[in-house]
Formats: C-alpha cells, sequence, structure tokens
C-alpha cells in the first residue's frame, strides 16, 4: 500500500533537514571533544575577562572568527561552560557564531546578488541582539545553568594519543546525547512545513509589524542551516522589505526548532525560555526600528 503523497512530501523534508544538519552536528561534537580534552579550567580563566560587558564583547568577536552552524554550536558552548566560560559570554557566543563567521558572510553576499549591504545588515542586528541577551543573561542568572554540570575530571598528563582517542569516544557520546533531539526537531520542522502552508504565512504577513513577525515565525519553522538560508531569503525580496529578510535572516539562525530541543536538553528550561523571550522580543524590535529607519 503506497503512502499518501503528504506523508512523502514530509519524509523528503525530513531528509533534507537531517543531511543539512548532520555534518556541522559531528564537526560540533568533535570541536567539543577537543575542548574537553586539550583546553583547561586555567586556559579559560586567563583568556576570558571578569567584566561582564567585555565578556559578551569577546565572544562576540570569538563568534565572528569561528566558522560554525547553529546545528553544532550547542554541544560546543555546552562544554565551554562547563569549563568556566560565564553563561552569559557563552549565550552571546551561540547567538553570534552562526550568523556573522565568515562562511555565512559570504555566503549572505553572494545569496543577495554580490551585495554587501544585506550581509553587512545582518551582522550588525545579529551583534547588538547578542550583546543585549547576553548582558541582559548576565543579571539574570549568576551559575552555568547547566542541566549536568558535573564533568568527568580529566587527566591533561595521558598522550596525546590517548587524548584523541578519548575526543572520538566523547564526540561519539555527544552525537548520540544531541542527535535524538535533533532527529525530533527535525521531524517536528517537516511535520510544520508539511501541514502548515508557506503561503498562509505570508498572506498574513503584509504589514510594517505582521511582516517581521511572519518571517521570524518562518525562520523558526523552516530550521534552515545559516550557510543556506539567505539563498531562501533572497527569494523573498519581491515580498517582504529588508527589515523583514533581516529578522528572517537573524533569527532562524538564533532559534529554530532543532535546537531549542537541543538547548532544553542542556541547560535549565527557565534559561531557555528566557534566552527564548529575549531573542524574539530583541530581534523583533531591531526589525521594527530598522524598517523606520529607512536603511
Amino acid at each position: 500500500m503506497a503512502l499518501p503523497k503528504v506523508f512523502l512530501q514530509m519524509n523528503t523534508i525530513f531528509i533534507s533537514i537531517l543531511i543539512e544538519a548532520l555534518p556541522f552536528v559531528l564537526i560540533g561534537v568533535f570541536i567539543s571533544g577537543l575542548i574537553q580534552m586539550f583546553v583547561t579550567d586555567e586556559m579559560v580563566a586567563k583568556i576570558m575577562p571578569k567584566n561582564r560587558i567585555l565578556a559578551v564583547l569577546f565572544a562576540v568577536v570569538l563568534g565572528a572568527i569561528f566558522p560554525g552552524c547553529e546545528c553544532g554550536i550547542v554541544p560546543i558552548v555546552r562544554r565551554l561552560i562547563g569549563k568556566g566560560v560565564p553563561l552569559h559570554a557563552g549565550i552571546a557566543f551561540m547567538l553570534t557564531g552562526p550568523i556573522i563567521n565568515p562562511v555565512v558572510f559570504f555566503a549572505t553576499y553572494v545569496a543577495f546578488g554580490n551585495s554587501f549591504k544585506m550581509a553587512i545588515y545582518r551582522s550588525i542586528v545579529a551583534i547588538v541582539v547578542a550583546v543585549v541577551v547576553g548582558i541582559a543573561l548576565s543579571f539574570l542568572f549568576k551559575g552555568n545553568e547547566l542541566k549536568d554540570d558535573h564533568f568527568a575530571a580529566i587527566s591533561y598528563k595521558r598522550s596525546i594519543k590517548g587524548r584523541l582517542w578519548d575526543v572520538c569516544t566523547h564526540a561519539v557520546e555527544e552525537f548520540f546525547s544531541m542527535g535524538k533531539f535533533l532527529i525530533l526537531g527535525g521531524l517536528i520542522a517537516a511535520a510544520v512545513q508539511t501541514f502548515v502552508k508557506t503561503s498562509t504565512l505570508l498572506s498574513i504577513g503584509q504589514g510594517p509589524f505582521s511582516s517581521s513577525a511572519v518571517m521570524m515565525g518562518l525562520a523558526y519553522i523552516l530550521s534552515l542551516c545559516s550557510e543556506a538560508d539567505a539563498f531562501i531569503a533572497s527569494s523573498f525580496q519581491s515580498t517582504f522589505a529588508p527589515a523583514s529578510l533581516v529578522a528572517f535572516l537573524v533569527f532562524g539562525p538564533m532559534l529554530d526548532i532543532k535546537n531549542t530541543l537541543m538547548m532544553f536538553a542542556t541547560f535549565r528550561a527557565r534559561v531557555v525560555v528566557a534566552i527564548m523571550v529575549l531573542v524574539t522580543v530583541t530581534v523583533y524590535a531591531s526589525s521594527i526600528i530598522f524598517y523606520f529607519a529607512g536603511w
């Protein structure tokens, strides 16, 4: 008995999400393993500024040079915070890393007709949102807020070969820990994309206030990789104003179905809810200011 076309469509979308995301999750868990085995708490303490604002700014700069993607950034941030990076700095890095790194900047430049304008707008808004959210979190939470903040003791006197083996072991464990949430998130995203028509959302968002909200909702549902979302956004240029497109390009890599589930698996629920509220409000407000400023 043949499956209905709607389920075949959902299956296709689900597989495409996994194929797009899995390589970056693999990269993320291996980087997490390298941090675990080769970066000591003392190293982190030396390079991380004590001042909360400087710590957030330092994390944003780190995000600008780190070629990451939101699909694999959560395990990296979890490990950094476990090593002593303050929560507010770790989240600032998590929010900017998938957006303002060189790979994503160049992809946005190409997607919008070899123009730097949208890539620059996207980076500026992402930095503003990350700084605001990071500083706000520094006042709201004092601990690391990880669900599991007890990490196994590491012997840094082991041979390089031994530690590299431990990197692989750690990466496998982390992959299966995060992978199930990636699969669940991909399945939910595929189902929503299949049964909630994009045309319905687009018909709602025609005013300056509703269009940004619709594009943010669309970014959350589509759960696109930040290295490919600019090509989707560029297809809406004739329908939506640049401010709405910026909201789509900033909100999606910061919050989508996949990384929401990963964050709930990593951080305490109150932190995830705070991040979601702060990011949503700040991105929306930024896009409205962007719109009325006429940039």
